[in-house]
């Protein structure tokens, strides 16, 4: 399987949020953000895979800031690592002010994805080729994530994490 660069899974969704979006206190409901990034995401590990995939996990979300009533929500998703048959896609969340046009960075997670044929198994999947700094460095902190999510779930003992231990050992 030849790899494919990162960069082609790149996918963005802009949404202006509306009334029906918002909690009493006319900001996004939470839960509405992250079924946005979700279908953002899955739109790029499909990219990637160019299969079917279903979410397996979202990890390390942030809230940093409130996106309010009317506010432009851009949402950017890129896989960062694959694995046998599961994908990770970084995404990210930038808030706009509709009046004053001003946009900052308003929230983050990593989605884990698994490929999946028509009765719902597994595929293997095509690698992911990190080419920039910002790649390579999301690239070899996905190892990490997967090592402590799985020992979270109680799926590798921490002593084979060999990744997560090596940022504890002293040289």
């Amino acid at each position: 399987m030849n790899p494919k660069p990162a960069r082609e899974s790149f996918t963005t969704t802009t949404i202006e949020v509306l009334p029906n979006d918002t909690n009493t206190l006319n900001t996004l409901f939470g839960g509405r953000l992250i079924e946005w990034m979700d279908i953002t995401a899955g739109i790029s590990a499909q990219r990637h895979t160019g299969l079917v995939v279903v979410t397996a996990a979202i990890n390390h979300v942030s809230f940093d800031i409130p996106i309010r009533l009317a506010d432009i929500v851009t949402i950017e998703a890129m896989v960062t690592r694959t694995f046998r048959t599961s994908v990770e896609t970084h995404v990210e969340a930038w808030v706009e002010n509709r009046k004053t046009g001003e946009r900052k960075r308003c929230n983050e997670a990593y989605f884990t994805f698994v490929a999946v044929d028509d009765s719902g198994r597994p595929l293997e999947i095509l690698p992911v080729v990190a080419e920039t700094q910002v790649e390579k460095k999301r690239y070899d902190g996905a190892l990490r994530r997967r090592q402590l999510s799985l020992i979270l779930a109680g799926r590798m003992k921490p002593e084979d994490a060999a990744e997560l231990k090596a940022l504890f050992e002293k040289d």
